[in-house]
């Protein structure tokens, strides 16, 4: 295979990629009420899906075209067979700086330790409830106990900061913002908390609360602090605030109410070879075709770069109207 040309990966607008999502499977072990219709869903075929050498591949012509760092996740990426072993083919690329996870924490207390030899650096862990009973409800049969222990674990495997997301809807868990942060303040020195916006996906299943109105209700409570420095320039697309009387950091995801497609630096890898260069796009290009079809490194390379030359300016989509293309599990989020 000839070596990917240098270059980057910058769409019309001058937005240069240096961030890639790489889901490892679509399958999960929860159906989280946001995420998955009640019904369920049917799993890609696994014939369909990237194998540890196609992934690694694409990680590493990824990482020739300025890539640096870069996320697994799926579905729940755990889930996926020697995952470990995954983590330390990736991990291998040498221009992935930053190694890191998407998951629902309920394989963690026994991954935590592994993962973090394989070479993974830090972990988001997503969690919408501190009580059993309504944890079990949005996911549909989760167990708040596993994840609070796989939090631990990964603290202890020095998988840091930990960022803990919790998605917002009215009605199911707005209540437990202040919940939210009395509980992780005490680890407020490896933790980061994050609330974000619920995202609509083929169809709106809940009502989004906007990040004003988020800071807002938490500052009947507690003073935060305003991010120093361009908003959300270090932190992606959360803008972070600090809690000023705890020190922890609270970071406000609002992809509707104050969107960040201007700064976009991200482009999300289906577990199928798609490469979805918009969050809200979902007819997009496979990658697989090139790679079982015997192209070389620098034909996936230009191909890649011409799909993101293409990417739209912004998704479109506000609290009051509009959906995202496709089904959450299988985008990556």
């Amino acid at each position: 295979m000839s070596a990917a040309p240098p270059g980057r990966l910058v769409d019309r607008f001058g937005r240069v990629h240096t961030y890639l999502r790489l889901s490892v499977t679509d399958r999960c072990n929860y159906r989280c009420v946001y995420c998955m219709p009640p019904d369920g869903l049917d799993w890609m075929p696994r014939e369909d899906i990237l194998s540890f050498e196609e992934a690694g591949r694409l990680a590493r012509i990824f990482g020739e075209l300025g890539v640096t760092k870069l996320r697994l996740t799926g579905g729940e990426p755990t889930l996926r067979r020697d995952f470990v072993g995954m983590v330390q083919r990736i991990g291998a690329v040498p221009q992935i700086r930053d190694l890191a996870m998407t998951t629902n924490g309920y394989r963690l207390a026994r991954l935590a330790e592994p993962l973090a030899r394989a070479g993974m650096g830090r972990v988001n862990i997503s969690l919408d409830s501190l009580i059993p009973a309504r944890f079990a409800a949005l996911t549909r049969g989760g167990r708040l106990a596993d994840v609070l222990d796989g939090i631990e674990a990964a603290r202890a495997a020095g998988l840091r900061p930990i960022k803990i997301n919790c998605v917002v809807m009215a009605g199911r868990n707005e209540d437990e913002l202040l919940p939210m942060v009395r509980y992780f303040s005490r680890h407020a020195d490896s933790t980061e908390l994050r609330f974000i916006e619920y995202m609509p996906f083929e169809r709106r299943r809940h009502r989004s609360l906007g990040a004003a109105e988020l800071r807002e209700r938490l500052s009947e409570r507690y003073t935060l602090l305003p991010p120093r420095g361009p908003a959300g320039a270090s932190a992606g697309p959360a803008v972070t605030w600090t809690v000023r009387e705890t020190g922890l950091r609270v970071g406000f995801i609002s992809p509707l109410s104050e969107n960040f497609c201007a700064g976009c630096n991200r482009l999300r890898l289906m577990a199928d070879g798609h490469l979805r260069t918009c969050l809200s796009d979902d007819d997009t290009p496979s990658l697989l075709g090139y790679l079982r079809g015997g192209a070389d490194d620098e034909a996936i390379a230009r191909a890649v770069q011409a799909m993101v030359l293409g990417k739209r300016e912004g998704h479109g989509c506000s609290v009051e109207g509009g959906t995202f293309e496709g089904v959450m599990t299988r985008v990556g989020g």
